[in-house]
C-alpha cells in the first residue's frame, strides 16, 4: 500500500467546518494544560536496564475518581452530539483489540487497581477528523482521530499512542493537575474542556476562553506537566511492551511525529502541539528497547486455564470496558496484536472515511484497480468507488481483495464486501449477489466480534428476515447494554415487525447509552403514549418501559442537579 509522505500530507486541505471540532490533542491543552504538556527542555535520565527506573509521582488527591468519572460523563456527553463522533464498528473493533490487551497489561503491572478499573469509563471514542491526533479525557475516556490511523504503518504505533494516553488516565494526572491548584474545581475543568472542543482548531478562540485566572494556573502547571509526560512515556512503554506488542512502535510513532515537526505545521498536527517532543524523550524510548532482534514479551493470562485467544477474523473485540451494567475489564492473553496486513486495510478505511473531497478518492480509486495493487490499496480503491457512487466498480474491487487477502484479515475484506452489498443500488441485485448477501449475512450473524453482529442484523433486516436481528441483538444488548448502535439497529428491526412499543423503548435506550437522558427520557414518555391496543398487546414490555423511564429519571435529575451545583 502507498502512503502519502507526510509532506504531502501536511499540504492538504483542511476538513470541512463542522459545527463542533475536536481539535486539542488531550482536548484541553490549549487551555490549561489539562493532560500532560511537556518542554523541550525537558531532562530524562534513561535506564535501559528498568523501563521503571524513575519514581512514580504519586497518586492523584485533588479530585475523587467518582468526580472524575462525571466530569467525564459530561463532556463525552457532548462529543456523542458531535457530527464528528464516529461509531463505525470495523474501526471500533479493530482499536478494541489494541486496546484490551493494553488494559489488561495495565492491571497486571498494577498501574490500574481495581477501583479504577471498575469505576472508569475505559471507552475509546473514534473522531472523523483527518488532524493526526489523539487524546484523553477525565473519567477514562479516549478519543482517536481518524488520522492518527491513517499516517500509521503498524499496528505497534497506534498502540504506542494509546498506551501513552492510558497512562495518563491511569497515573490520575487530572486529579494531579487539579490539586496543584484549589481554584481548578471540576465543573470548571468540564468547562473549559467542552470550551476548547467548541473552539476547534481555532487557538485565538480557545485561548479566549480560558482567559484570566486559569491562564495564571496553566503557567503554574507546566513544570508538573513535563514530569506527567516523562511518566505517560515510562509508564507507557511498559504496558506496551507488557501486552506483547513490539516497543519499537513507540520508537518509529514518535520517529513519524519528530518528522512531522520539522516541516511547516499547517494544524494537521495537533498531537505535535499537545505533545511537543524533546530530543531526551526520543533517545530515552530508543534506550529501552532491547538489545538485538526484537520479541513480544506476552502478558500471562489472569487464568492459566483459559482457551486460547480466537485469531483476530473471528476474535470478540466488542469489549468497552467498564460501562454501565458491567464491572468486568479484560485481562490480555499474550496475543501480539493484529497484523500489519489487517492493519493496513484499517489504517486505508480510516483515510477514505476522513476524506470530503471527490479528488483524492478518485485518485485512490484509479490507484487501486492497477494489476499490481495491493490489498490496502484495493480496500481503499473500493471503498472510495462506493462513496463515488459507483456501486459495480466497488464490488468488483471488494471481490478481488477477498481473493488475495491474507487469512487473518478476510474478515475485514468479508465485512466490506457485506457493507457495499447492502449500499443502495441502481439496479436490481444479481442472483449472485444475493446469495453472496445471504451467505455474509448468515456467517456474520454467528459471529462474536461487534462488527459481524450489526452488519449481519443490518442484513438481515434488509433481506427481510427481521426476526434473526431481534434475536441476535436482543442477547447483545444484555451484555452490552450501553451499545446505542445496537439499540439504534434492534428499533428498525421492530419498526420493520410492526411493534412499535419496542421500537420507542430501544429508542430510548441509544439515548440513555449515549448519556442523553433527557432525550431518552422523552423517548420513554413517548412509548407510554401510544395507543392503548398497541401497550396493552406487550405488558411486560410496557412495564419495562415504565421501569426504565423512572431508572432514567433519575439520572437526568442527578444531572441536572450537578449542573445547577456546578454554577453557584
Amino acid at each position: 500500500m502507498r502512503f502519502t509522505p507526510l509532506p504531502a500530507l501536511l499540504k492538504t486541505s483542511p476538513s470541512v467546518h463542522r459545527p463542533v471540532r475536536w481539535a486539542c490533542g488531550l482536548v484541553v491543552v490549549a487551555a490549561s494544560a489539562l493532560l500532560p504538556i511537556s518542554l523541550s527542555s525537558a531532562q530524562v535520565v534513561s535506564d535501559p536496564a528498568n523501563t521503571l527506573a524513575l519514581p512514580s509521582l504519586g497518586g492523584g488527591e485533588g479530585i475523587s475518581v467518582s468526580a472524575e468519572r462525571r466530569l467525564g460523563d459530561r463532556i463525552a456527553r457532548s462529543i456523542y452530539q458531535d457530527p464528528d463522533y464516529l461509531d463505525d464498528p470495523l474501526l471500533v473493533d479493530y482499536l478494541q483489540s489494541l486496546w484490551q490487551p493494553l488494559l489488561g497489561s495495565a492491571r497486571a503491572r498494577g498501574d490500574v487497581p481495581p477501583e479504577l478499573a471498575e469505576r472508569m469509563a475505559w471507552e475509546l471514542m473514534i473522531s472523523r477528523e483527518r488532524t493526526v491526533n489523539a487524546f484523553a479525557l477525565p473519567g477514562g475516556y479516549l478519543g482517536v482521530n481518524l488520522g492518527l490511523l491513517a499516517v500509521t504503518e503498524r499496528p505497534d504505533e497506534v498502540a504506542s499512542v494509546l498506551a501513552h494516553e492510558l497512562s495518563h488516565v491511569s497515573q490520575r494526572h487530572i486529579a494531579r493537575l487539579m490539586s496543584r491548584d484549589e481554584r481548578m474545581a471540576p465543573w470548571m475543568m468540564g468547562a473549559m474542556i467542552l470550551g476548547a472542543l467548541a473552539a476547534g482548531s481555532n487557538a485565538q478562540v480557545a485561548s479566549a476562553a480560558i482567559a484570566g485566572s486559569t491562564a495564571v494556573a496553566a503557567q503554574n502547571q507546566l513544570n508538573f506537566s513535563r514530569d506527567m509526560e516523562r511518566e505517560a512515556d515510562r509508564v507507557g512503554f511498559g504496558v506496551l511492551s507488557g501486552a506483547g506488542f513490539d516497543p519499537q512502535g513507540f520508537v518509529s510513532m514518535f520517529d513519524k511525529l519528530q518528522q512531522a515537526s520539522r516541516l511547516n505545521d499547517d494544524g494537521s498536527f495537533p498531537y505535535l502541539r499537545s505533545h511537543p517532543l524533546s530530543g531526551e524523550r526520543i533517545a530515552d524510548m530508543r534506550a529501552r528497547l532491547p538489545q538485538g532482534p526484537v520479541a513480544t514479551n506476552p502478558l500471562p493470562a489472569a487464568n492459566p486455564a483459559a482457551p486460547a485467544t480466537p485469531p483476530p477474523s473471528t476474535l470478540n473485540l466488542d469489549l468497552p470496558g467498564v460501562r454501565a451494567g458491567t464491572t468486568r475489564v479484560p485481562v490480555a492473553t499474550g496475543r501480539p496484536g493484529p497484523s500489519v496486513e489487517l492493519h493496513t486495510l484499517m489504517s486505508s478505511r480510516a483515510r477514505v472515511l476522513a476524506e470530503n473531497g471527490p479528488d483524492r478518492m478518485r485518485s485512490w480509486l484509479q490507484v487501486g484497480q492497477g494489476p499490481n495493487a495491493k490489498p490496502g490499496e484495493r480496500y481503499a480503491a473500493a471503498l472510495s468507488a462506493q462513496r463515488l457512487g459507483q456501486r459495480d466498480k466497488a464490488l468488483e474491487l471488494a471481490q478481488k481483495l477477498r481473493d488475495t487477502v491474507a487469512p487473518d484479515a478476510r474478515f475485514a475484506a468479508d465485512a466490506l464486501m457485506l457493507e457495499l452489498l447492502l449500499s443502495p443500488a441502481t439496479t436490481p441485485a444479481t442472483p449472485a449477489q444475493t446469495a453472496l448477501l445471504a451467505e455474509l449475512r448468515d456467517r456474520s450473524l454467528e459471529g462474536a466480534s461487534r462488527a459481524a453482529v450489526m452488519l449481519g442484523s443490518q442484513a438481515a433486516i434488509a433481506s427481510g428476515q427481521p426476526q434473526r436481528a431481534v434475536t441476535r441483538l436482543q442477547s447483545w444488548v444484555v451484555l452490552q447494554p450501553r451499545d446505542a448502535l445496537a439499540w439504534q439497529t434492534l428499533a428498525r428491526a421492530y419498526q420493520v415487525q410492526g411493534q412499535s412499543l419496542r421500537a420507542v423503548r430501544a429508542e430510548a435506550e441509544a439515548r440513555a447509552a449515549q448519556l442523553d437522558y433527557s432525550g431518552a427520557v422523552d423517548r420513554f414518555r413517548a412509548a407510554q403514549s401510544l395507543p392503548v391496543a398497541e401497550r396493552s398487546a406487550d405488558s411486560m414490555e410496557m412495564a419495562i418501559v415504565d421501569s426504565r423511564r423512572r431508572d432514567v429519571e433519575l439520572l437526568l435529575r442527578d444531572s441536572v442537579k450537578e449542573e445547577e451545583d456546578s454554577k453557584r
